[in-house]
């Protein structure tokens, strides 16, 4: 990813999360409890645009905030 691809992707995963009243530390216990083994920080940087995010993760997270990944993924355009 690039890394305004990564900032615009974190804006969004983080407006998706707070829509569902979803703490940092729910999702990353949701993430865990299926599996994906990522820390509030990790999820943090994720968020500020400041971390890549993993096959794994993304899976994990669509998962978790149950969203489509064309809502969990923004558009370019």
């Amino acid at each position: 990813m690039n890394a305004e691809y990564e900032r615009l992707f974190g804006r969004n995963l983080r407006r998706l999360r707070m829509e569902r009243g979803l703490t940092q530390e729910q999702i990353t216990a949701r993430l865990q409890l299926a599996g994906c083994d990522l820390t509030r920080s990790a999820l943090a940087k994720i968020e500020a645009g400041q971390r890549h995010v993993y096959p794994d993760e993304l899976y994990a997270l669509r998962n978790a905030l149950e969203v489509p990944y064309e809502e969990l993924l923004p558009s370019m355009e």
